[in-house]
């Protein structure tokens, strides 16, 4: 243990452990409030972070996907089991996605042991300004289409949320989410099968960058590869409990606008994320 803080104080380990906490809490409870997974709040939260704690730039947002993969495995879990108890998990559109869900983490994976953290900062921003459009401008009841389309455009689809999802440290229903619902998928549905892909990414997901991080220097106290344990730890019980609070207060608030003030807040992040790049 002594090596895994060896270098910093106590008062910057105290802060650390302030700052994991406080990031849970936030994530719980917009995630609670918009419907949104956790990880679209707690990858940017963690790189202001570590960039506040003047964590090295270059595994400063490697190790924030990794700790972000890796507290979404039991929020997801509990989330994608609850979905099936209610009925809202779809086999007729997991089966064709998973294996092009799968096949798009792995090549996550390799392509973020070769991608410096300014490619995954910048892949970061971009796809948050765009679900942040989504969010904003979003029309009820748009679609493009009824169902899945053939294999080719299945493969595109569940290639690039599980791609993309794992570069980014998000769960697959950030994107999977407006892509199903755009495929006329009823809502329910397509967040009760978004959270079984969130699963799907995140397990295979996290165990990559922990893998890809280990021997890497510069990184946080208490990181196995590019996971952060000890954010794990905190992150982790501090989502679950607030998280029904979120739920509970979305009912009282004007879900329309507080999805267009989250998504000022994500544009405003993906905007200090590119800026940090220049």
């Amino acid at each position: 243990m002594d090596s895994l803080i060896a270098g910093h104080s106590l008062p910057w380990l105290l802060a650390l452990g302030a700052a994991l906490l406080a990031t849970g809490l936030l994530a719980g409870l917009l995630a609670g409030l918009l419907g949104v997974g956790g990880g679209i709040v707690i990858v940017p939260v963690l790189f202001h972070l570590f960039t506040l704690l003047e964590v090295d730039p270059s595994v400063r947002m490697h190790v924030a996907v990794g700790t972000s993969l890796a507290t979404i495995i039991p929020t997801s879990i509990t989330s994608a089991l609850a979905h099936r108890r209610r009925g809202n998990l779809s086999p007729q559109l997991l089966r064709p996605l998973l294996p092009w869900v799968v096949l798009g983490v792995v090549l996550g994976n390799v392509a973020s042991v070769w991608l410096d953290g300014r490619v995954l900062t910048t892949v970061f921003a971009a796809i948050a300004v765009l679900v942040a459009a989504n969010m904003a401008l979003a029309r009820e009841g748009f679609a493009v289409g009824d169902g899945l389309p053939g294999v080719p455009g299945t493969a595109l689809i569940g290639g690039s949320i599980g791609g993309v999802s794992t570069l980014m440290g998000i769960g697959g229903g950030t994107l999977s989410v407006p892509v199903l619902a755009a495929l006329r998928t009823p809502m329910h549905t397509a967040v009760g099968t978004g959270a079984m892909l969130g699963t799907v990414i995140s397990i295979p997901g996290a165990i990559g960058f922990a893998l890809s991080g280990i021997g890497v220097p510069l990184r946080p106290p208490g990181s196995l590869g590019y996971v952060n344990l000890l954010g794990f730890a905190l992150i982790v019980p501090a989502t679950m409990l607030t998280a029904g609070l979120g739920a509970r207060l979305a009912s009282r608030i004007d879900a329309r606008r507080l999805r267009r003030l989250f998504a000022l807040f994500l544009a405003l992040t993906a905007a200090r994320m590119a800026w940090s790049l220049a």
